[in-house]
């Protein structure tokens, strides 16, 4: 039997010695992000990605494992466990083979059959399921089984009795099962018909076909959805006539006397208990395929969003819009420490629409702001306009539309009362959209992933899986970027790898009490944080206050030793890294050959080079080599776009079928899949991300229902 080592290495492309290595590690309690950053020699540098796909699926083979274990000892508790049955348990690949080889076994709740076994009729059924070509007459056979006593008065009773047994073993056989489920997943047809007469969203799925390979993962969402809502009815058109030729050909036997009972029986179980079985898990099939894909689709935009280039070093004020409760207003600088709070009200009227861009000038002056970030939500036109109006009279200012999204929520948790006790829950808000344009990792940390809005469907997926697969992402952005231990929020701190919700609260604490860390070595005296949690965080957390250089890099403390070698082997020192004059640090490690000097070194060529790399700009940010944000000075609105007019804008979301594209108005743009580039593709994400600047091109504007179709496929060669 294969190992679990030797499938991963088949199903990942990865020699079978890395995937040891990487289960070993996993199992001495190591993260992922210091798995993929500090053992790259051990794994062959597979990235965050690779390792959590290898770290999922050795956890479905250890289930799968422990499944087989469990169903071969219930069967041999029956005394029914045969070697051929066991080796067939053993070779089982996925949990739904185990189960249908299992399922003959396993305790039922009372059936038609068990009541026909209970009667006494099982040798009857086991005598006509033989199809013996010199076997008398069903009829003749029965004759002998009647047992007033149990309930078999007649022939019929007794014939019905078998056929309900023959009908089981049929539905309960693991290879029909296979069988019919690999023919259904090739061959079904899923429909759906309104359910009720009035319009709806789900229009689209009212008189819908789709055979089954052919069915989308947003398609599968929305069908669940309208069916749980009430507006469709679903059914799967499954092609009975070859699931009944494929059944006779392992079940029934010509030229008996019991042939055509037999294939009535198997019919039956067919009609009455195989297809209902298995459209059900064709339908949890296709359901579990379609939230793995939007998990997978959701993860996919977070982490372009969480990557998005910090806006840094500037004064910012943050809008939160709104109508009734007005717009409030935050000040922060630099850091993202409040400087100042107001609320104006520039929807209410000319007049206070004039207060507002008067107050809002003396915050700037008073201030110095440089950007004034804007949530996109409700009023945010009317607040946009207004703040347009503002830099016109002001000058030496810039602001930027925000997502919003998840603002509400974190400014009415109890982080955000624990991070501004002194503020209400609109002026938090205000705060969150100021920070998100310096910071949106640091800030949107704060926010449960699911409230980020840069899915589809999110509020329909398991939870749990959904957690896991969003808190991977928001793991992997924090540690690729580092943290400063010494400013650095408890929610950002809880990311780092080794590191929990106590420790995070620990490290602020101790800073609190004993002033800002000054050495790394120092983050082992945090109560709670041992050696090993140590050895996990270290590498990601920085330390600028430190003399010691490499505190302020990505360079392991394990690896500090390493790296001033690299510098003395090349004529450097510390001295040169710290006045960023390494420019010839590779082609001096390149003369010396990178093998050569890492085994100078005592560490593998991968890690070397890393030390390299961080070297050369220490402390720096990854996000800084992305594409800067688009910061606008001037307003368009929705009646301006014409088609054929050239826009630059940003990514809001990607998902199945298109791309969101916010040009500047109020209303987000879609580029449908079959506008996004000149050749084919399967999904968007293979062209763009969230928060890439791309541009588009107006195809079509309806202003009455507020949509804007766009192309990024036709937009003129300049």
């Amino acid at each position: 039997m294969a190992t679990i080592a030797s499938i991963l290495s088949r199903e990942l492309s990865v020699p079978e010695t890395y995937i040891e290595n990487v289960i070993r590690l996993l199992d001495e309690g190591n993260t992922l992000p210091f798995i993929a950053r500090y053992r790259k020699e051990l794994h062959g540098g597979m990235d965050d990605t690779a390792l959590r796909t290898l770290e999922t699926r050795l956890q479905y083979l250890r289930n799968l494992e422990a499944r087989r274990q469990e169903v071969k000892a219930s069967i041999e508790a029956q005394g029914q466990l045969s070697e051929a049955l066991s080796a067939a348990i053993d070779a089982a690949e996925t949990l739904a083979e185990v189960e249908d080889l299992y399922r003959p076994y396993k305790p039922k709740r009372r059936t038609r059959a068990t009541v026909a076994r209970e009667k006494g009729l099982e040798p009857l059924a086991q005598l006509l399921f033989s199809q013996g070509k010199n076997l008398p007459a069903p009829e003749a056979l029965a004759q002998q089984s009647l047992n007033p006593e149990k309930g078999v008065e007649t022939v019929e009773d007794a014939l019905a009795g078998a056929s309900d047994i023959i009908a089981e073993w049929v539905s309960d056989d693991a290879d029909i099962r296979k069988t019919l489920r690999q023919l259904f997943e090739a061959k079904g047809v899923l429909t759906s018909q309104a359910a009720k007469e009035e319009d709806s969203v789900y229009r689209l799925y009212y008189d819908f076909s789709q055979p089954l390979p052919r069915l989308q993962s947003h398609q599968i969402l929305a069908l669940n959805r309208g069916e749980r809502e009430e507006f469709l009815k679903i059914s799967l058109d499954l092609p009975r006539e070859q699931a009944l030729e494929r059944i006779a050909s392992r079940v029934v036997k010509p030229g008996s006397p019991a042939t055509a009972f037999v294939q009535a029986a198997a019919e039956d179980g067919y009609d009455r208990l195989l297809a209902p079985s298995l459209e059900r898990e064709l339908r949890s099939a296709l359901t579990d395929r379609a939230n793995e894909a939007a998990i997978a689709n959701f993860a996919l935009n977070l982490k372009p969003l969480l990557m998005q280039p910090p806006v840094k070093g500037h004064v910012t004020m943050g809008l939160d819009p709104g109508y009734r409760m007005g717009c409030k207003v935050a000040v922060v600088d630099a850091t993202g420490k409040v400087l100042d709070t107001a609320v104006v009200y520039p929807t209410y009227g000319e007049k206070q629409k004039e207060e507002a861009i008067a107050k809002l000038s003396v915050l700037v002056k008073r201030h110095g702001v440089s950007h004034i970030a804007i949530g996109n939500g409700t009023a945010s036109r009317e607040t946009e306009q207004m703040a347009v109006e503002l830099i016109r009279r002001v000058g030496g200012l810039s602001y930027m539309m925000v997502n919003e999204a998840g603002a509400s929520v974190y400014s009415a948790s109890p982080l955000a009362a624990e991070e501004f006790p002194q503020f209400d829950v609109n002026l938090r808000s205000a705060v969150s959209i100021a920070r998100r344009l310096q910071d949106p990792l640091a800030e949107l940390v704060k926010i449960d992933p699911k409230a980020i809005g840069v899915g589809q469907y999110q509020h329909d997926m398991p939870p749990k899986r959904l957690d896991e697969a969003l808190g991977g992402v928001v793991e992997d952005c924090v540690n690729a970027v580092g943290v400063d231990v010494n400013t650095a929020s408890p929610s950002l701190l809880k990311k780092v790898a080794g590191l929990t919700a106590t420790t995070a609260k620990n490290i602020v604490t101790y800073r609190e009490e004993n002033g800002p860390f000054t050495t790394r070595k120092q983050i082992l005296k945090v109560p709670k944080l041992g050696p090993k949690a140590f050895e996990q965080c270290a590498g990601f957390l920085r330390v600028p206050e430190s003399a010691q250089l490499l505190d302020h890099t990505g360079v392991h403390p394990e690896s500090y030793a390493a790296a001033e070698t690299l510098l003395t082997l090349t004529g450097y020192d510390l001295k040169d890294a710290a006045a960023g004059r390494l420019a010839e640090l590779p082609k001096r490690v390149e003369q010396l050959g990178w093998a050569e000097a890492a085994k100078r070194c005592g560490v593998g060529e991968p890690t070397l080079r890393d030390i390299a790399r961080e070297l050369q700009k220490p402390g720096r940010d990854p996000r800084d080599e992305l594409p800067a944000p688009i910061l606008r000075t001037d307003v368009l609105e929705l009646k301006d776009l014409k088609p054929g007019m050239v826009l630059s804008g940003t990514v809001r979301n990607v998902i199945d079928f298109g791309v969101f594209v916010d040009i500047g108005v109020h209303q987000d743009g879609l580029v449908h899949i079959s506008k996004v580039c000149n050749k084919f593709i399967r999904h968007p994400s293979e062209v763009v991300a969230v928060g890439d600047v791309v541009k588009v091109v107006v195809l079509e504007v309806d202003e009455k229902k507020k949509r804007i179709s766009l192309s990024m496929r036709d937009v003129p060669k300049a």
